[in-house]
């Protein structure tokens, strides 16, 4: 497995379109999606920057990833995703290196992106996602 680069960059906020304005009106970006991941219990909207995404990530539910993360930590940078051929073998063999997965199984995620986490205690700290269409 080998990450082709860097799909998107997670930023957990507390307000979505609060922040959205930041990214536009600020940075100059444009938001060209916003959808609910029901499962992952989080809305997001995504911007693109030259060949990588942020993602802005805003809990639907306090008790979910995003909510549990921001009454942790706060706002912030919440993960790295890298782009990879295919997610559930990158898991694999992640795993087979000693990694710990979050993840076992790929599953599916925003932008109908298969997804899988790797825990941050076995990737120095941070949360990483691998991403792709298979």
């Amino acid at each position: 497995m080998k990450a082709k680069s860097i799909e998107h960059i997670g930023i957990a906020v507390e307000n979505l379109e609060e922040s959205i304005v930041y990214y536009t009106e600020v940075l100059g970006l444009t938001c060209y999606a916003i959808e609910e991941v029901a499962d992952q219990k989080v809305r997001t909207a995504f911007f693109k920057i030259g060949n990588t995404k942020i993602e802005l990530l805003e809990s639907t539910d306090p008790n979910g990833p995003i909510g549990k993360f921001i009454d942790k930590k706060g706002p912030g940078i919440h993960h790295i995703a890298f782009a990879v051929e295919k997610v559930q073998e990158a898991l694999n063999e992640a795993q087979a290196k000693g990694v710990q997965l979050i993840d076992k199984q790929a599953r599916l995620g925003a932008e109908n992106l298969k997804i899988g986490f790797l825990h941050p205690k076995s990737t120095g700290g941070v949360l990483t996602e691998f991403c792709g269409e298979e």
